[in-house]
């Protein structure tokens, strides 16, 4: 059956919960509901009640060194749609490529002997408790709508702008496996349809030009993966890493890391595109975190330098750096074929896809963080 039949999302009002957690374990696993859990981070959602102060950021500056880049096999742009996508504050129809006429992304890097070559699943839901804010505690700390976009958020339900090691520490988990407490987010999606979500009127939503219907994903896959060329370490606790840059349509592509692919056709990946996917088939984002450390810091002022990406040809990390477990996010939706959806973004960023990007914060316990790195470095399969 084609797509007709897809019942609507339902609104952003009633994903949002306004009362505590209730968390229960039951049959070896975490079942989280209405975990979105005070008054006090709905304010922070919608940016009552805490006043805004210093500039707008969520990326590093245009005078930030890029990071070790991240592999290049972005495929060559095909033409634009047949129809175009709605107007206003972008995307356009140039940003839309069908992926069949991607080519295939480049090989990874030979499995070398030694090399690190299990994985290790953690199930954290894909945010039904409708947990959403505009802030970005990495970047702008301190700062209500500081990511002037709406998040979403998995794992960690504590994060917001204003949120401390201590307080994701304590915070509760939509994570199956509570010694997960870690914080994974990104940039919502949203149905570019003419109808208006709930934060039309609100600081990260209509307010900064992110209009549209929030979209919840279909499925998020949160796996990390170990390192071609050899072993990796344990990831420090409360260490921070971000990928892709959220202004990059005006900084320049040097830290882009947006993958856009669909359903069947993984194989080929887009940086600077959104995909048009055949009937039948849904949009995939893909973020792959950086996977080398600088064995001290768990940030660094540009919020880029301590970590850094294997070489793409060798998979070895730069001089210096420890390979770790990489994160590797896979989020799917189920949306209508065509080119009428687009994430949020800066006003500026008109909605481009390159901007697209992922935010993470390692809140493991010690035991769990050792499971993953054994699971890793010995080649098992463990969720």
């Amino acid at each position: 059956m084609g797509r007709t039949s897809r019942k609507r999302r339902s609104s952003l009002a009633a994903r949002m919960t306004l009362a505590s957690a209730a968390l229960a374990l039951g049959a070896g696993g975490l079942i989280a509901v209405n975990v979105y859990a005070s008054a006090h981070e709905q304010n922070s959602a919608w940016g009552g009640g805490r006043p805004s102060s210093g500039p707008p950021s969520d990326s590093p500056p245009n005078s930030d060194p890029p990071s070790a880049g991240p592999p290049s096999s972005d495929p060559p742009s095909a033409g634009p749609p047949s129809s175009d996508p709605p107007s206003g504050n972008g995307p356009d129809a140039s940003d839309f490529v069908d992926i069949r006429s991607a080519p295939p992304a480049a090989e990874p890097p030979p499995i070398r002997r030694g090399a690190s070559r299990g994985t290790f699943i953690t199930r954290c839901g894909r945010n039904e408790n409708g947990k959403f804010n505009p802030d970005n505690v990495i970047v702008a700390p301190g700062v209500s709508n500081g990511a002037h976009h709406m998040h979403d958020y998995v794992g960690n339900q504590a994060t917001d702008a204003f949120a401390g090691d201590d307080d994701l520490a304590n915070g509760a988990t939509s994570c199956r496996n509570q010694g997960d407490k870690s914080t994974y987010y990104w940039p919502v999606l949203r149905l570019r349809d003419g109808k208006d979500e709930n934060d039309a009127q609100a600081d990260g939503g209509g307010k900064d030009q992110n209009v549209g219907e929030i979209q919840t994903p279909a499925s998020v896959t949160l796996k990390f993966v170990g390192n071609p060329a050899g072993k990796v370490v344990a990831m420090p606790r409360f260490l921070r890493i971000i990928t892709g840059d959220a202004k990059a349509f005006t900084n320049g592509d040097a830290n882009a890391n947006a993958s856009w692919s669909c359903t069947g056709f993984e194989d080929r990946q887009l940086r600077d595109k959104y995909p048009l996917c055949p009937d039948g088939s849904d949009v995939v984002r893909t973020f792959r975190f950086q996977s080398c450390w600088d064995g001290r810091n768990t940030d660094s002022a540009n919020h880029r330098t301590h970590v850094a990406f294997a070489d793409p040809g060798s998979g070895a990390c730069p001089p210096g750096f420890k390979a770790i477990p990489q994160l590797v996010q896979r989020i799917v939706y189920d949306v209508p074929p065509g080119p009428g959806f687009a994430v949020d973004s800066f006003p500026e960023q008109l909605h481009k896809p390159v901007t697209d990007h992922g935010d993470f914060i390692n809140v493991f316990d010690e035991n769990l963080m050792n499971q993953v790195v054994s699971c890793v470095n010995r080649g098992r399969r463990c969720a």
